[in-house]
C-alpha cells in the first residue's frame, strides 16, 4: 500500500499482515473413551511479517503481527522495531496489542506508550459517492453484497457475490 502524509510531503510504503478468521476447540478431559469440545467465540486474527518505509527521510520499521499459539497466549500482539536512516539497530521497539495499547522502548532508555487505539478518535472515511465512481471500484463493485450483508440476506448477498 501507499500512505501520503500531505503535511509533510512524505510518501510512505507498506505490506500487509494476512489475515486470518479463527475458531479454536478447547478440549478438556482425559482422551479414553471420549472428551469434551467446546467451541470459543470466533475472531479475526492478523499474522505475518509486515514493513513500513519512507524513501524521502530513510526510516523505515518492521512489523510482525503475532498469531495466537494453540495453547495460551493472547490474541492480537504486535512487536515492532523502528530504524533511523541507514542504521542495522532500531532506535525505537513497541510491543503490545494492535488494537488496544502498544508501548514504545526507546535506546535512550525512555519507556512510553506508543498509542493507545481505544482512545483513538473514529473518523469518518470520504468517498465519492457511488454514481461517481468506475464500475471496478470497490464500493461500486460490491454494493449488492454490502446491501445483502446488512439486510442479513445471506442467500442473495452469495448471489451477487458470483
Amino acid at each position: 500500500g501507499c500512505v501520503t502524509c500531505l503535511d509533510y510531503d512524505e510518501h510512505y510504503i507498506l505490506t500487509f499482515p494476512n489475515g486470518y478468521g479463527r475458531q479454536v476447540d478447547a478440549l478438556f478431559g482425559i482422551f479414553i473413551l471420549n472428551a469434551l469440545s467446546i467451541l470459543t467465540v470466533p475472531w479475526i486474527e492478523l499474522g505475518g511479517e509486515c514493513s513500513i518505509n519512507c524513501s524521502k527521510t530513510g526510516y523505515n520499521a518492521s512489523i510482525v503481527f503475532h498469531t495466537k499459539p494453540f495453547y495460551g497466549g493472547k490474541k492480537h500482539r504486535i512487536t515492532a522495531e523502528i530504524f533511523s536512516p541507514n542504521d542495522k539497530k532500531p532506535f525505537c521497539s513497541i510491543e503490545g496489542e494492535w488494537n488496544g495499547v502498544m508501548y514504545a522502548k526507546y535506546t535512550t532508555g525512555e519507556n512510553a506508550v506508543f498509542i493507545d487505539t481505544k482512545k483513538m478518535p473514529t473518523i469518518k472515511k470520504k468517498v465519492r459517492k457511488l454514481e461517481d465512481q468506475d464500475d471496478f471500484e470497490s464500493r461500486c463493485l460490491w454494493k449488492d453484497v454490502t446491501y445483502n450483508l446488512k439486510i442479513r440476506d445471506i442467500d442473495a448477498a452469495t448471489a451477487a457475490k458470483h
